[in-house]
């Protein structure tokens, strides 16, 4: 059905954008001639497949050129800190094919994950190209550690009363500590787009708190019969909505250059700092939050919880965790983890690499009480320097900026890909569950 190949730039942004566009618009008007994807045959799939990576080729090519021009372009000369949903719409808005538009993502948020058309693969690929280039790449994670607008709109409220109530997420202050509580009980305090942005103006909020000197990570309880009462640190990814393709992608990258990377590196910008953080975890830490201990100071556990990623199931990146976990673990027990499913339990020897307290269920208040009082008894002076110079050698920002690059184009083709479908319904009975 294609006539041409992907043009070869040039060189020139305004010459190549040209060829570049043309090309996008004659493929995009062969994909509307085809039969929606589920309704597709063997032959009309396998010209969309082509079609469509003739397009990545074509966007593709085009950025690996005019990368850093076209993100200044987008952000005025690096003069505006612009998050990464922003940059994507703006792009499209800018330079029209080269990422999707916000209606067209929204239409594709309407569909099933196994009825999507898999147009968030270019935000992945446009991600990746930004975040690989040194000078693009680093002012976007840092425009992303800056404070949310929603948390300086918050923050007086924090200060005055000493509670935030986001809904799926509780934040309260007790003490000089900052207690974020994630409160997703039905799906047993799970992670999806619905808990994404209330969690990020979480951490914004005791981190721009000056009264707060420790931040503490927390599961509500849940009401699920076989938990009733318990707290549960949290589930990891909500697959039912996921399957249901009610997530999309950009979810995973903002997750992760966001509130997740707040909590590691701390605030940017005018509002810059960081602070201790520490995880009080009960019941078990599945999936994301599993990824939350390696960026936090210290963990309590209650014995016997359970820890792990079920990556390999799921047929998704965990995040970070390739990038963190064999600092903790070692590469041996890291790629069993990733790539063959091995769990951490609590109070076993592998786990005490993960865990820096571990206690019998039903103490987990007082361990964690004992451990604020002596992390501020004494002041917490020096406690973000030790925390900069520990980075300074395990996980500099271009180690970060480069492992993210990566991420955005390999977790957007696992998203975009029909063996995702295939994995959640046959390890996860997704399309058996409720919503």
């Amino acid at each position: 059905m294609l006539d041409a190949a992907a043009p070869e730039p040039s060189g020139s942004l305004d010459a190549d954008w040209s060829a570049a566009s043309e090309f996008l618009s004659r493929c995009e008007a062969l994909l509307e001639r085809l039969s929606p994807r589920s309704a597709r045959g063997e032959r009309e799939q396998a010209a969309a497949s082509s079609i469509a990576e003739a397009m990545h080729t074509a966007r593709d090519g085009f950025l690996r050129v005019h990368v850093d021009s076209v993100y200044a372009a987008l952000t005025n000369d690096l003069t505006a800190a612009v998050r990464d949903a922003d940059l994507l719409y703006a792009a499209a808005e800018r330079f029209p094919g080269l990422t999707p538009t916000r209606a067209a993502v929204a239409a594709e948020c309407d569909r099933s994950l196994a009825d999507k058309e898999g147009i968030e693969l270019a935000q992945g690929l446009f991600l990746a190209r930004v975040l690989g280039s040194p000078r693009s790449g680093a002012h976007l994670v840092d425009s992303m550690l800056r404070p949310t607008d929603a948390a300086l709109e918050r923050l007086d409220e924090l200060r005055a009363t000493g509670v935030v109530d986001l809904g799926v997420v509780h934040v309260s202050r007790q003490g000089r500590a900052g207690v974020l509580e994630l409160r997703n009980p039905r799906h047993l305090n799970a992670e999806d787009d619905t808990t994404l942005a209330a969690s990020e103006c979480a951490v914004d909020l005791i981190l721009l708190d000056p009264e707060i000197e420790v931040g503490v990570l927390r599961g509500g309880t849940v009401d699920h019969p076989r938990y009733s009462g318990r707290r549960v640190f949290g589930a990891g990814l909500n697959l039912t909505r996921l399957y249901r393709g009610e997530i999309p992608f950009l979810f995973f990258v903002t997750r992760d250059l966001g509130y997740v990377h707040k909590i590691f590196r701390g605030l940017s910008g005018p509002h810059e700092g960081e602070k201790l953080w520490v995880a009080a975890v009960e019941t078990y830490a599945i999936g994301g939050a599993c990824q939350l201990l390696h960026v936090v100071d210290h963990v309590i556990a209650s014995r016997g919880c359970r820890l792990y990623l079920p990556a390999r199931k799921e047929g998704i990146i965990p995040g970070a965790s390739n990038l963190r976990l064999p600092r903790f673990v070692g590469d041996r027990l890291a790629r069993q983890a990733i790539l063959s499913g091995l769990e951490f339990e609590a109070g076993s020897p592998p786990a005490d690499l993960l865990c820096d307290e571990v206690v019998e269920d039903g103490e987990v208040d007082a361990a964690l009480a004992a451990r604020l009082d002596g992390l501020t008894g004494s002041g917490l002076i020096s406690a973000a320097a030790n925390r900069r110079a520990l980075r300074v050698g395990q996980e500099p920002l271009e180690v970060f900026r480069e492992y993210m690059a990566t991420y955005a184009g390999e977790q957007a083709r696992c998203y975009t890909s029909p063996a995702l479908v295939r994995n959640l319904e046959e390890h996860w009975k997704a399309h058996e569950r409720e919503a």
